[in-house]
């Protein structure tokens, strides 16, 4: 297998993930209290629009964190390979989702 195309893919969605994570920093900042400037059913739009960029950037760390795991396992010589039965994971499934640490079998909780 050609670890090489998939750590390339791997940076490529880290780069992108830190990259969407800097433009929408001020998304999450505290939304003002002052009442005079921003009206109630606004005031609650925005706390809507923040819980939501707040989500996204929860989302966005899981993400980076499976990403920095699976370039970890492409510098121990462990990519590709299941994490719970070390059967080696489809090319195919990798393609999909190079960050997948499991084969579809135990994706599946199907018994090794």
């Amino acid at each position: 297998m050609d670890s090489s195309r998939f750590k390339a893919t791997l940076i490529a969605m880290r780069d992108e993930t830190l990259s969407s994570r800097a433009r929408t920093g001020d998304d999450r900042k505290p939304v003002e209290l002052d009442q005079q400037a921003v009206g109630r059913l606004s005031r609650m739009d925005a706390l809507q629009q923040q819980a939501m960029a707040m989500e996204t950037e929860r989302r966005r760390g899981f993400q980076l964190g499976r990403i920095e795991a699976a370039l970890k396992r492409i510098e121990d010589d462990s990519f590709g390979f299941c994490a719970l039965c070390d059967e080696e994971i489809g090319e195919k499934r990798l393609a999909l989702d190079p960050t997948t640490p499991t084969c579809v079998r135990c994706a599946a909780g199907s018994p090794g």
